[in-house]
């Protein structure tokens, strides 16, 4: 039976599907999928058409609502939403260190979580919409950054099950590898690093002091985990949101402290890297990020942690080297690297797990190009100038090749403008649809 459940503005019900793991073998293991169905309150009888959102990640769960909050406060003037947790993720059957532990060893651990991909979200949503809606109705889908990718496999695999689709800040390459991914990524990261440093020039000294005392001497964060010069370096994941190079100074303001023995790095501090390096909430990021990536017509040799490699690459992101110069020392982006698996408690147990996942090549593709240039679904896609996450050029490329999808290029908004915007890039993609714009 579901729950219903009310907060201000909106009706929340529970739902829960039983589906396959393997949907080649729908007879074999299942798994949970849960989904939050939301609504404007007074409107709980209407006929409204269903918007399904994919979350970006991978491996993120759908937002818990508080009531008419950002972008679900223009989409609930519109549509009845559906918030999906992704399987794997929130209470869907979750896959942790903890829950994976009693699938056995590496390899059988891998081997069930070669099922967590887009493919299988995909088909996941499907099943979800048949049994919800009926075969013969279609809903919506917003596809926030990886949540676009998954749109698109969606528009590639199972496109009669689509009304429209809007994408914020993720249109994939679709025949981009993931050394592609990353070779355009870095340079993006060194501009960013650029920009908070113009932005916050005392940050440079700041950033070397903290460098050059990690170097010397790891710091252990409050969950057991270890603080290297490169796991600080990782911190640049907050600068690719419209906030974020703000938030990172200023958890560089409060770094010191003075202790008994003089200036160590305070708990404040420690704390607060803490929650933002650690993948304890959200384990199925670092282990399957590379993986989103991964198609046998476009990589037969697989993955082989492809940020790592690459980074080698550009060796301005040597802290030790920058230590030496004088340089700045750059931060990171959202790269996962294997020795995250070391320093990070919520992942050591999924070290072995992750290194198979990295050196599969079986990988299978994950778009339709021919399907997708003839495309019949309205597609509209927000494009973030500026992405940090998703390079420019990819997405344009793939806007060509998808036939009837709109593009809006904007610079006002970083990744996280779906959320920040108070609806107003939801907004925009629907008046587009709608022809309005």
């Amino acid at each position: 039976m579901s729950t219903i459940s009310r907060l201000p503005g909106i009706v929340a019900t529970d739902h829960v599907f039983q589906l396959p793991l393997d949907h080649s073998a729908p007879g074999g293991e299942q798994i949970e999928v849960y989904a939050r169905e939301v609504v404007a309150c007074g409107r709980e009888k209407d006929d409204l058409p269903w918007l399904v959102f994919l979350q970006g990640g991978p491996g993120g769960k759908a937002a818990r609502p508080l009531g008419r909050d950002a972008w679900l406060d223009r989409a609930l003037d519109d549509y009845r939403v559906l918030l999906l947790d992704q399987r794997g993720t929130g209470r869907s059957t979750p896959a942790t260190r903890q829950t994976l532990a009693r699938r056995g060893g590496p390899q059988e651990q891998a081997d069930y979580l070669a099922h967590f991909r887009a493919d299988s979200i995909v088909r996941d949503a499907e099943l979800i919409r048949h049994r919800l809606l009926g075969a013969d109705k279609r809903w919506s889908v917003l596809g926030q950054s990886f949540g676009g990718f998954c749109t698109l496999t969606y528009l590639s695999f199972a496109p009669e099950g689509l009304t429209e689709a809007f994408i914020t800040g993720g249109l994939s390459g679709l025949g981009s590898s993931a050394d592609d991914v990353y070779r355009a990524a870095y340079p993006r990261v060194v501009s960013k690093n650029t920009d908070h440093y113009a932005r916050f020039p005392q940050d440079v000294e700041a950033v070397r002091r903290i460098a050059a005392h990690l170097a010397g001497s790891p710091a252990t964060l409050p969950d057991g985990g270890l603080l290297t010069v490169e796991a600080f370096q990782a911190l640049g994941l907050m600068l690719g949101g419209g906030s974020g190079s703000g938030a990172l100074h200023y958890l560089l303001e409060e770094a010191w402290v003075e202790g008994p023995a003089g200036a160590e790095l305070s708990d404040t501090f420690l704390a607060g890297v803490q929650a933002r390096l650690s993948f304890a909430e959200g384990p199925l990021y670092a282990v399957l990020h590379e993986s989103i990536y991964g198609q046998r017509s476009v990589d037969q040799v697989g993955t082989g942690w492809s940020a790592e490699r690459v980074r080698k690459e550009f060796p301005q992101f040597d802290a030790l080297a920058a230590l030496e110069s004088g340089a700045p020392v750059l931060f990171t982006g959202e790269m996962i690297y294997p020795w995250m698996f070391d320093t990070d408690p919520a992942l050591r147990p999924l070290k072995e797990t992750a290194d198979l996942l990295a050196a599969r090549t079986d990988w299978p593709d994950l778009y339709d190009p021919a399907r997708l240039a003839a495309n019949t679904v309205p597609v509209m896609a927000a494009v973030y100038h500026d992405d940090m996450y998703v390079d420019t050029a990819d997405s344009l490329a793939t806007a060509r090749a998808v036939r009837g999808l709109r593009t809006w290029i904007t610079n006002e908004w970083e990744h996280d403008g779906l959320r920040v915007s108070g609806g107003e890039v939801l907004d925009r993609l629907i008046k587009m649809a709608r022809g309005e714009v």
